[in-house]
């Protein structure tokens, strides 16, 4: 394929509508390229099937439809919002590099997950052990009346605290929305096991979480 290559981050970026931060730290298009693409009835394989032949647009507008789910599933897994945000854009220029290698052009999202997993993996194992194994309190008092941003607070405290499998597993099924066999797909193992590490992570979240849903009502088990 043939496109302008841009800088970011001392990195060439293949795409010719750059990926910038907006106000509020997420990815925005910044208006370049042919944005009607993103808002038309365009399936995932038609766009890569024109993206294949060169038509950058094309790409940018599958960049544009999926980066804020790929930045807020690498910011669950990472729990930093800048890892997150350069994992994204790792994540996109590997996706352009490889679009050729991809089997089933109507499969993109569950291969971009994927590829995301495989960024996300790498991240974490280069991390520091003392990063890995930080306990994060949840840090709610027992009995206190709880905002929803406190709620969610809450939830996102009691992800770091299961396995990174588990954390995985659940995030891809409760906040993605994938089928078990589909992120059996992504995470290249069983659905068996893709089922137990959903179903024991969510046990697990409702054991960290149960002092807080008690705090909430009180006098109830």
């Amino acid at each position: 394929m043939v496109a302008k290559a841009e800088c970011w981050k001392g990195r060439s970026v293949f795409f010719r509508v750059e990926i910038v931060l907006d106000t509020d730290g997420r990815i925005r298009n910044n208006g370049q390229g042919d944005l009607e693409l993103i808002f038309r009835e365009v399936e995932d394989r038609d766009l890569v099937l024109r993206a294949r032949k060169g038509q950058v647009d094309a790409y940018n507008a599958l960049v544009s439809r999926w980066e804020t789910k790929m930045y807020n599933y690498l910011l669950r897994l990472t729990g930093n919002a800048e890892d997150a945000m350069d994992l994204s854009q790792d994540v996109f220029l590997k996706a352009y590099q490889h679009l050729g290698k991809l089997d089933d052009a109507g499969r993109f999202g569950p291969w971009l997950y994927r590829i995301a997993h495989n960024e996300a993996m790498s991240h974490l194992r280069r991390q520091r052990p003392e990063d890995e194994l930080r306990d994060i309190a949840v840090g709610v008092a027992a009995g206190a009346r709880m905002a929803p941003v406190e709620v969610t607070l809450a939830v996102e405290s009691a992800l770091k605290r299961i396995s990174p499998e588990q954390r995985e597993a659940v995030v891809l099924k409760v906040y993605e929305g994938f089928k078990f066999d589909e992120i059996a797909a992504i995470l290249d193992c069983p659905a068996s096991t893709i089922k137990s590490r959903v179903y024991t992570g969510l046990e697990l979240l409702k054991e960290i979480l149960a002092p807080v849903v008690k705090g909430q009502s009180p006098g109830t088990e």
